[in-house]
């Protein structure tokens, strides 16, 4: 559960730009996104490997520039 306490002379919108960078980096959405489907895992194994091939692509990419 994520808390944001808002001070003494802050205002509003400085709290919740808080609020979101806390439930950004807490990964809320990205995990509620993923849990809001099932995918079989065959489904899994192969969009990580897809996501692994993507990667190290990206990474060779780097390297020759």
């Amino acid at each position: 559960m994520i808390k944001v306490v808002v001070q003494d002379n802050e205002s509003l919108d400085k709290a919740l730009k808080r609020f979101k960078k806390k439930y950004e980096k807490a990964g809320i959405l990205k995990e509620f996104r993923r849990r809001q489907f099932y995918t079989k895992p065959s489904v899994d194994k192969k969009m990580d490997k897809e996501r692994a091939v993507r990667k190290c692509r990206r990474i060779i990419a780097e390297e020759n520039v």
